[in-house]
């Protein structure tokens, strides 16, 4: 690996007049600034739809996009929306992406787009016969994400647990019913994952041609509402009526004090290996077709997991369990080749966790925010690092190095000043520090890179309220943040290589 820097920053926190962030034209201006700044690193958060709380980590689906990151603007290129579909709401806040909001107000547009395509479709023959190919393609998930949308439109606001037994269960003849009377939403939830498919593959094009790697996001469990549980019950750790026997969360760490009940099934890795580990070999291919490289979420839950017990309130009453981690990796390695992954090994991480990512290849994080607990070998510390490693000051679940620095205690704050022999505390010393690591690729988020204070935080973990919500717009740029990055990239040699000339791919 060569020296490099990159910028974290999810597409819903984008600028743009339709309530979030999407893939739209300020995604591509994304890009061009991250050249600007001598970047060739734009790392995302999961690109799913979100689930509860909103979070892109609790989603519907791990295969399917999420319907709130798609370009309208395209659609009306396309003569599937007006003009006037364009006009924002009055509601919508630059700041913040107003879910209940925004939400509906995307799908009626989605909606009305999807009705006119099918309603042209014979006089479009390219783009028709470009949807029959990508419902070909991704028919192995697409139809029962399909199936598994439209049955949810017919019972909102239910899980697929309170749905008709026969259609909780699977049953072939409920399902076939199912089908055939509701073909006209399974089309428009095709539709739109197919529009999803296609910006995506623009954007990641245009990103490639600029020489932007795109870091990607799996979470290593699914949510219990999803696509993915309801169509392989036979993977999960679930009774008879598809509620899960236990669920994933973690103990107490660095994030919370108190733990996390997270709430995911768990997975019955005896039946994942018999078969295999096909679902997953499946799961990382579609990843890796989507991104240069992934970061693997809660990494250490594949050496051993925490296993609560359904009923638990507290995070603490439960226990780990191993997994088959070495299996799993060792198939997917034979199955696809080298594996692009960084590893993300936070919280109270043992020593055989360490020896597998070391075995496996793969890079860990570090977090600067996590080295100031007095012990001079924290392996968060600059002087601990190593090579292969990716250095943040912050992640998503971190306050933004300006709000961290005002909570800090005077004693750990004096702490820092000392360690930098730096007296003018305002913890910008953590961006810099990022840079100078020894650690081949330093991240910051770019809450961080415009030095943004605390109300631009994007998650607190254990918090169900507020969060995932946080949206720049570019008057809060200016031109130094891109000076100053570019400043670091060359000083701490993460400059680019050598820039590709090749046209770009922009709609």
């Amino acid at each position: 690996m060569t020296r490099r820097s990159g910028i974290l920053l999810h597409p819903t926190s984008l600028p743009g007049a339709h309530g979030s962030g999407d893939l739209g034209e300020h995604a591509y201006h994304f890009v061009d600034w991250l050249v600007s700044a001598k970047q060739t690193i734009w790392q995302l958060l999961p690109l799913g739809g979100v689930g509860p709380g909103h979070s892109p980590y609790m989603s519907d689906s791990a295969f399917a996009g999420n319907p709130m990151l798609i370009d309208l603007v395209e659609l009306h290129r396309n003569g599937w929306l007006d003009a006037q579909d364009l006009e924002p709401h009055e509601g919508f806040s630059r700041s913040r992406v107003l879910h209940e909001i925004v939400t509906p107000w995307r799908m009626q547009r989605l909606v009305k787009a999807a009705s006119r395509f099918f309603a042209r479709r014979p006089a479009v023959s390219a783009l028709s016969d470009e949807f029959a190919e990508f419902r070909h393609r991704q028919h192995r998930w697409l139809d029962d994400y399909a199936l598994f949308k439209a049955i949810g439109d017919e019972y909102p606001l239910q899980d697929w647990t309170h749905w008709p037994r026969p259609l909780a269960s699977r049953d072939p003849q409920a399902l076939g019913e199912a089908r055939r009377a509701l073909q006209e939403r399974l089309d428009f939830w095709r539709f739109v994952q197919w529009c999803f498919s296609r910006q995506w593959s623009a954007l990641h094009r245009y990103a490639k041609s600029k020489d932007i790697r795109v870091i990607g996001d799996i979470p290593i469990f699914v949510a219990p509402h999803s696509a993915d549980v309801w169509s392989n019950q036979r993977l999960f750790q679930l009774d008879e009526r598809g509620l899960p026997e236990a669920i994933a969360g973690v103990p107490p760490d660095a994030f919370t004090p108190k733990g996390q009940r997270w709430g995911n099934p768990l997975y019955r890795w005896e039946i994942h290996e018999q078969e295999g580990f096909s679902w997953w070999v499946e799961r990382v291919r579609h990843a890796l077709a989507q991104f240069d490289e992934i970061r693997i979420d809660h990494f250490r839950g594949f050496v051993a997991y925490w296993r609560l017990p359904r009923e638990a309130t507290e995070a603490i009453e439960g226990e780990w369990v191993v997994a088959p981690g070495e299996a799993l990796f060792e198939t997917l390695r034979r199955a696809l080749g080298p594996l692009p992954v960084i590893a993300e090994d936070l919280g109270l991480i043992t020593p055989d966790v360490v020896k597998l990512r070391r075995r496996l290849g793969m890079p860990g994080m570090v977090v600067l925010q996590f080295a100031w607990d007095g012990d001079p070998t924290n392996a968060y510390l600059p002087h601990n690092h190593e090579r292969d490693s990716v250095v943040y000051s912050g992640t998503h679940d971190n306050d933004t190095v300006q709000g961290w620095w005002q909570d800090l205690n005077e004693p750990t704050r004096r702490a820092v000043q000392h360690y930098f022999g730096d007296e003018r505390g305002d913890g910008a010393s953590l961006l810099r520090a990022a840079q100078a690591s020894v650690a081949d690729t330093a991240i910051l988020t770019l809450q961080d890179a415009l030095g943004l204070g605390a109300g631009s935080r994007m998650n607190t973990p254990g918090i169900t309220e507020g969060c995932w919500s946080w949206r720049f717009d570019w008057s809060q740029v200016g031109p130094e943040p891109a000076q100053r990055l570019a400043t670091w990239a060359r000083l701490y040699d993460r400059l680019p290589r050598v820039r590709r000339c090749t046209q770009p791919e922009r709609p």
